[in-house]
């Protein structure tokens, strides 16, 4: 019995040395086949050798047995004898069509630059043995197939080179089909290089930039390209297919607005690819066809903005103010929006525009011609804004304020190819016309204000606080004053004296005023005062009375009021002359009445008769508390 266990034992010894051996021994790696390859395109096989002894380099050697060879085999090239190549190979491996290419030391590929339709076979990558036990798998085979080269590629219409306005919308169209035996799927690229994108130079002049717009992928998925996926997210770049004549799919890329970097020379490639055994998709052959060159002709060098009328122009008040703007320049073959603007700076003194400020808009028209005015929205009944022709476009404010002088110019943004842009598209250009200086011919005006307090009783608490307000004013014609009254915080006093820190005292701190009530010049009373109640009237032509009733601390403070003159124009309109005159400032301070100041000894007498009881009263129990305490001691 002790016998066959102990050859058991040995066999299994054997057994377990055997696969430790072979989990070291030599191994040769090729893909699964057979390879589906196309005729006229490149074949590239890789070969991986593992678990050798020796140096980490390795040669390779590769062998062919053709389909008809009958099992001979046939050297094709090899990494260490030049000699290798058997006749048919031997100029080929010569000029490089056919080489070995090492990825690594142990992992090399077979390259046949120009697949022919005799090179089909079984394909053997051998390794020679640098082991000192010869063990393992020293070679591997692998099948390709050889198949007919039946890609084709065309297009429709070529371009012409002739320059493109920017803006303009750009139509490529490629066809391309597959007849193959073998499941073969199709892709389609549409590319650019050079033109606006080139990213360098060398010593021979630009380095030629190939760039990928969009294509339909071998699932037929689209897929833009890394520098244009923006525009296509935002619709601006579109490919689809159609079916065309004799099975051949028909692709055709739009660009809606085209911009000058689009510049360069465009082609179609069409790909075809096959899924190998491995679940690998491999590209088997590849078509290329150049559609022509474009050029972009930027719209900076044809677009101008002019207004008129032009230079200077001087108007009555009252008078209608008309300015015009143009755009000239615009391709007609490109459907653009606009986005025209009237823009104002400067402002009035002496009847003479000066120049400076910030420029303020009037009025815009948006590209889809709704109408809107800046800040001054009563200008929105008093003007209006038209497109009067194509390309022309119209400010007209009906009756010319003194308000309205200054420079005017017309902002045209362009939005080459987008009639209708969305709020964060950036426009393709933005111009501005030249100045057209708005002067009007106003009357002489002068006005002055003076704030008094009239005499009369100490204010106190509760009273009624009453300011007059003097506008004189200095014109002909008719003229309407504005009167508004403002209140400051009495400041508090400085303390003058030495600071312990050395540090000088803080400045005071100048507070805004406050407004409390206005008169405009059409009569109407603004009261904006949310405290005490306040009331505003007219005592004669250059008279204005303001009235605190019920007066409250909170009152109290330093009043003055504000002047402004309006001139009337000869429609009977008012307008703001732009004259005006602040009066002095008056301290107005509340007393305490004198029923408060009663109070005060009053308040004060009781709390201090109330403090006296309560001592006599807590000193009297102690006294009487400590004498009960002795007695009861002595009993």
């Amino acid at each position: 019995m002790r016998k066959p266990a102990m050859a058991m034992k040995t066999a299994l010894f054997v057994f377990l040395l055997s696969v430790l051996h072979c989990a070291v021994c030599r191994d040769v790696t090729l893909p699964t086949g057979p390879l589906y390859r196309v005729a006229g395109f490149p074949l590239s096989v890789p070969c991986v050798v593992s678990g050798h002894e020796g140096p980490r380099t390795q040669d390779f050697e590769w062998f062919l047995y053709r389909d008809d060879s009958g099992g001979r085999q046939m050297g094709v090239v090899s990494t260490r004898d030049k000699g290798f190549p058997y006749a048919p190979f031997q100029a080929r491996v010569r000029n490089g069509e056919v080489r070995v290419e090492r990825d690594s030391g142990e992992a090399v590929r077979l390259v046949i630059q120009r697949l022919r339709a005799e090179d089909q076979g079984n394909y053997e990558c051998y390794t020679p043995s640098t082991d000192t036990v010869y063990q393992g798998n020293y070679s591997n085979m692998v099948t390709v197939k050889v198949i007919p080269d039946t890609l084709q590629i065309s297009y429709s219409r070529a371009l012409t080179g002739q320059p493109v306005p920017e803006g303009a919308m750009l139509t490529l169209t490629c066809s391309g089909s597959i007849r193959s035996q073998q499941l073969t799927h199709l892709s389609i690229t549409f590319g650019k290089r050079g033109g606006g994108d080139s990213s360098g130079s060398g010593a021979g002049g630009e380095v030629s930039t190939v760039r990928e717009i969009i294509s339909i992928d071998k699932m037929l998925g689209i897929v833009p390209g890394h520098s244009y996926k923006k525009r296509y997210d935002d619709g601006e770049i579109t490919l689809e297919k159609r079916n065309g004549e004799g099975g051949q799919g028909v692709y055709v890329m739009r660009m809606k607005a085209v911009r000058p970097d689009d510049s360069g020379s465009y082609f179609c490639e069409a790909s075809q690819w096959i899924l190998d055994p491995d679940r690998s998709w491999q590209k088997i052959a590849q078509r290329m066809l150049d559609i022509g060159n474009l050029t972009v002709q930027q719209l900076a060098e044809s677009l101008s903005i002019t207004s008129s009328p032009r230079g200077e122009v001087t108007l009555q008040v009252g008078s209608p103010l008309i300015l015009t703007c143009e755009v000239l320049g615009l391709p007609s073959e490109v459907n653009s929006g606009l986005l025209v603007q009237w823009m104002k700076r400067g402002s009035v003194r002496s009847d003479a525009v000066v120049a400076g400020g910030v420029e303020v808009e009037v009025a815009r028209m948006s590209t889809d011609g709704i109408v809107s005015w800046g800040d001054d929205l009563s200008r929105a009944n008093g003007g209006s804004m038209e497109k009067v022709a194509e390309g022309k476009y119209s400010l007209k404010l009906f009756s010319a304020r003194p308000v309205d002088t200054g420079v005017y110019r017309c902002v045209v943004s362009v939005y080459a190819g987008r009639s209708n842009p969305g709020p964060s598209t950036p426009a393709t250009l933005t111009q501005k016309s030249e100045g057209v200086i708005v002067n009007l011919k106003t009357k002489d005006v002068a006005v002055s204000a003076v704030a008094q307090l009239p005499r009369g009783p100490l204010l106190k608490r509760g009273s009624t606080i009453t300011l007059i307000c003097n506008a004189t004013v200095k014109t002909t014609g008719p003229a309407q004053v504005q009167v508004q009254w403002l209140r400051w915080p009495i400041p508090e006093p400085v303390v003058r004296g030495s600071v312990s820190d050395g540090a000088p005292p803080d400045p005071p701190v100048v507070e805004t005023p406050r407004l409390i009530a206005a008169l405009m010049h059409d009569g109407v009373v603004n009261i904006h005062s949310n405290g005490s109640e306040v009331s505003v009237d007219r005592l004669s032509a250059v008279s204005y009375r303001l009235r605190v009733h019920q007066a409250a601390v909170e009152d109290q403070g330093m009043y003055a009021c504000h002047a402004e003159v309006w001139g009337q124009d000869p429609h009977g309109g008012w307008y703001y002359t732009g004259v005006k005159a602040e009066s002095n400032a008056l301290n107005v301070y509340l007393y305490a009445r004198a029923g408060d100041l009663l109070l005060i000894p009053l308040v004060v007498g009781v709390s201090s008769a109330l403090f006296v009881g309560i001592v006599i009263i807590a000193t009297v129990t102690c006294c009487f508390m400590s004498r009960l305490a002795k007695q009861r001691a002595r009993k």
